[in-house]
């Protein structure tokens, strides 16, 4: 291959990775959710400081400004959750063996998992450590453990290797994430694997999901895999699930009283499962984002064209990353609730007031629990720090598709499920509640006009007349 003679031997090489990514990007039209490369650059997994809850709250420990108590029963865990800001009634409960800690973990000493938009804490009995992972804008997931023993310096100590395994493989679609997984579990806790498993996200029928869990709350004539033992001789297809099922009391299984709360709440394992999705789609796009602006740069320095050129390659590499982003924010192939879904830890009542609200009194943290999970079906992930953080091109992209969506003119198959009510409600929602927004969001319409090569890098795409009527 020719090069231009200012360029190192770095950027050939990283030339040649980009042609050949880019034939392979022209055989295939499947989504393939490989492995990314997060050691090298523009991704830096391993050596990027990292900028998450859990790296802000060392920062304050180590200088004084707070700190963590220690007490017999749950160690520093209620301490961390107070710090971090995560509601004790998001706690579920797993009894699979599927954590490092296995030989704590039992069908009578499950895992505690508590969470918030960014965090996950796992607590076990007995347990030499805290189990975290936070969100980190840039990097995806994040992994820590902290030492429960007391100490006047608790320290968080981040986890790589050991937690990326699992959590950065084809589980997590290829980038360090998270998983709900839903297994066939033995009465010792050790999943059955050749019975089959599950990734449950809100796509998954409740007759899949958590499998190896426990679920308290009422879900009626709908069955789940949860809070139930399988033995080698059970038949999988056959089990009987209604011991299971509409669960008020877990004492029954277990010991509730170590545990914060005596629930492992159906509405939060609900919410989970769909957060952990989002988060994955979020930071595989980002990913993507990066790489295809990356080789677009080095294109253009090998054909010597201008900074702003935007091939028609990174064009359709961009709106593929955007696309799934999209589809999870808007609850696309969500299942429907055939009977209503409630939760019994206070989870539903605190997680709902969490907003933000619009003028009038709506948000995107409002449930259904009724025919699907939120009244509004447009993720409240849409707010967070990494949703916003995603390279600029990209979330162009993203707010395009969902100016589209909502408006109306995309009208196809894979957003049927959202009436005209609920486009016209979840639009009004992000024009008062959602930050910096494109300004074509706020007009009754935009004039279609042809993009040029320099409306291609604007900060607001030139096409598309929607028909839409503003908010006054």
């Amino acid at each position: 291959m020719k090069t231009s003679s200012g360029l190192n031997s770095i950027t050939q090489r990283t030339i040649q990775t980009v042609v050949l990514a880019l034939v392979v990007v022209g055989l295939t039209s499947t989504p393939v959710w490989g492995q990314f490369a997060i050691e090298q650059p523009p991704i830096n997994y391993l050596k990027t400081s990292v900028n998450d809850p859990i790296s802000q709250l060392q920062k304050k420990l180590d200088a004084g400004e707070v700190k963590l108590h220690f007490d017999r029963k749950h160690g520093y865990l209620e301490s961390v959750l107070k710090q971090l800001d995560v509601p004790q009634s998001s706690q579920v409960l797993v009894y699979s063996k599927t954590s490092f800690q296995v030989r704590n973990i039992s069908p009578r000493t499950p895992r505690a998992v508590y969470f918030n938009d960014d965090v996950y804490i796992g607590w076990v009995q007995g347990g030499k450590v805290v189990e975290v992972s936070s969100v980190d804008p840039r990097l995806g997931a994040n992994f820590y453990s902290l030492d429960q023993h007391k100490t006047e310096a608790p320290a968080f100590k981040r986890r790589t290797y050991e937690c990326l395994q699992c959590h950065s493989s084809s589980l997590t679609r290829g980038v360090p994430g998270h998983l709900v997984r839903s297994v066939y579990t033995g009465p010792d806790g050790l999943p059955i694997f050749s019975a089959g498993t599950y990734l449950s996200d809100h796509s998954s029928p409740l007759k899949e999901r958590w499998g190896g869990w426990y679920v308290s709350g009422e879900h009626g004539a709908q069955r789940h895999l949860g809070n139930l033992l399988v033995r080698q001789s059970d038949d999988p297809e056959n089990l009987d699930t209604e011991k299971g099922a509409n669960a008020h009391d877990l004492s029954q299984w277990f010991e509730t009283d170590p545990y914060l709360k005596p629930y492992s709440d159906i509405v939060a394992l609900m919410v989970m499962e769909h957060q952990v999705n989002m988060q994955n789609r979020i930071t595989r796009a980002n990913f993507s984002g990066l790489l295809a602006l990356r080789d677009g740069d080095v294109m253009n320095e090998m054909m010597e064209r201008p900074t702003s050129h935007r091939s028609d390659a990174t064009t359709r590499r961009l709106h593929s990353a955007a696309e799934p982003v999209v589809k999870h924010l808007l609850f696309a192939e969500e299942i429907s609730l055939t009977s209503p879904v409630s939760g019994l830890s206070g989870f539903t009542k605190e997680f709902a007031a969490r907003g933000p609200f619009d003028k009038q009194g709506r948000s995107l943290r409002q449930f259904d629990l009724t025919t699907r999970l939120f009244k509004y079906p447009c993720s409240y992930l849409i707010y967070s720090k990494a949703f916003n953080k995603l390279p600029p091109p990209l979330l162009e992209d993203v707010y395009l598709r969902l100016w589209q969506v909502l408006t109306g003119e995309d009208t196809t198959a894979a957003f049927a499920h959202l009436s005209k009510t609920d486009r016209r409600a979840i639009l009004e929602i992000l024009r008062d509640t959602k930050k910096n927004l494109p300004e074509y969001w706020t007009l009754e319409k935009r004039t279609a006009k042809k993009p040029t090569e320099e409306s291609k890098t604007a900060s607001s795409p030139a096409t598309l007349d929607t028909g839409a009527a503003a908010t006054e």
